[in-house]
């Protein structure tokens, strides 16, 4: 399975502030931009899925209207960004130093901010992925987020796991915003 993984536009936010979930505006015309340069790339017919947080939303909904046979755009809890608890919405830069470094110490199951951690955010994609599956179609879009793209990272990285043991595993990159990467998708991954 051919899988798109599309990042957000722009969000509309201070730079270097803790967003995670929060539902926080995305600037509308990078996100008509970023539907209208991703718009050649899937198949006819594909499978649109999308985070429900409106950023990701409002790129789903813009490239739907560009592309109409796209099947969609259907919203999915489980490819949301992660959740950052406490530290939503907050500077990076006024986050204590004790708490990041006990979040990369422990990151498979430290949950920063009090809400969620990595090994979480893995399942419900693993989840999410085992549910693409059953659709049986041959290419699938998802317009989401950088955490939900890095958890697939991991997953087509690691394919007889679904536990991440250390950060060192964790993907370090994404795309940027508005930007998109192509994975396949096989059984090779445990379903």
């Amino acid at each position: 399975m051919k899988l798109w993984l599309v990042r957000h536009a722009q969000v509309r936010v201070d730079a270097g502030l803790c967003y995670g979930s929060s539902n926080v505006d995305c600037d509308i015309e990078a996100t008509h931009i970023a539907a209208k340069n991703f718009a050649p790339n899937p198949s006819r017919g594909s499978v649109l899925w999308t985070s429900p947080l409106k950023r990701a939303l409002q790129l789903a909904q813009a490239l739907s209207s560009i592309r109409p046979d796209l099947q969609g755009p259907i919203a999915d809890s489980r490819l949301q960004e992660m959740d950052f608890g406490q530290w939503e919405m907050q500077p990076w830069d006024c986050i204590p130093r004790e708490a990041i470094d006990l979040w990369v110490a422990e990151f498979p199951h430290h949950r920063f901010g009090g809400q969620e951690c990595a090994q979480d955010v893995i399942e419900r994609v693993y989840g999410a992925l085992s549910s693409a599956f059953q659709l049986n179609v041959p290419e699938i879009v998802w317009v989401t987020h950088a955490g939900v793209i890095r958890a697939v990272q991991f997953l087509s990285t690691y394919p007889k796991r679904t536990a991440i043991q250390s950060v060192a595993e964790w993907p370090t990159s994404a795309p940027p915003m508005g930007e998109w990467v192509c994975l396949e998708i096989n059984r090779l991954i445990t379903f």
